[in-house]
């Protein structure tokens, strides 16, 4: 659990986050962790999974912030408008964007990889947080002031497991942006930063990892075991709390030590 002192519950006061893909996995976590580290509302996205989502909408509220949730398909342009305009509509300032939503959607071999799921994962991990920031950027720019953190992937610093060359290119490409953003936008007082988780005991991995292949990370892992969901989310905190206030354009690396195989 996220630690919340009195000057960081009043720092997040008044603040708005929207946090993407956040019915489950590291985007709830985060979402529920800045509802209780003071943020006053925090704004959800999610695809498919509406009991997770109204789940997490349940445990924002019951930290004691308001909250909304918005559904769209980020892995098709047609979602990405569709999520920006009713970000227009629910949350038209935000101060705190978490661009968590991605997937590698199903691991296929070079050899045999589609076009069109290189597209739906680029859209989905890359073009998507590209347009959402793009939106939300400005009115930053305008207060001087507001956090931008990415979601990447240890994939970006590895290529992957099997299957899975395509996701780390789009994840490597976010951690890319993520400094470029952070060059472009910390002289106007918005701060960009990247998480970048190693191998998390969530329903990602369950739905894309063989038990073998986590045990395998397991037994290379320096601190030997998997993170938790909540791990991931406190470092979202911090970068987002004026703890971080001189942190910018970093990838934090999240991973028990496994990058340092």
């Amino acid at each position: 659990m996220v630690f919340v002192s009195w000057e960081t519950a009043k720092e997040f006061s008044g603040r708005t986050a929207f946090v993407t893909g956040a019915s489950r996995g590291i985007g709830a976590a985060t979402a529920v962790a800045l509802a209780r580290a003071g943020v006053t509302r925090v704004v959800i996205h999610y695809n498919s999974y509406r009991e997770g989502a109204e789940a997490t909408l349940e445990a924002i509220r019951a930290a004691g912030a308001e909250t909304a949730a918005i559904q769209a398909d980020l892995g098709e342009e047609a979602g990405i408008e569709a999520c920006l305009a009713a970000l227009a509509e629910v949350a038209p300032e935000v101060d705190l964007l978490i661009n968590n939503a991605g997937s590698l959607v199903r691991r296929v071999s070079f050899a045999e990889y589609p076009s069109d799921l290189f597209d739906r994962v680029m859209r989905l991990n890359v073009k998507s947080a590209w347009r959402i920031s793009q939106a939300i950027a400005p009115g930053m720019v305008a207060r001087r002031s507001g956090v931008i953190v990415f979601v990447s992937s240890i994939a970006a610093r590895n290529g992957g497991g099997p299957g899975a060359t395509v996701y780390a290119a789009a994840k490597a490409a976010v951690s890319a942006m993520t400094k470029g953003l952070a060059r472009e936008l910390a002289p106007h007082g918005v701060r960009v930063n990247a998480i970048s988780p190693g191998t998390v005991d969530n329903d990602f991995h369950r739905q894309f990892s063989t038990r073998e292949m986590l045990d395998r990370v397991v037994a290379q892992t320096p601190l030997g075991r998997l993170a938790t969901n909540e791990e991931m989310a406190e470092v979202v905190v911090f970068l987002c709390s004026n703890a971080s206030r001189y942190v910018i354009g970093q990838t934090i690396e999240v991973n028990g030590g496994m990058y340092m195989v």
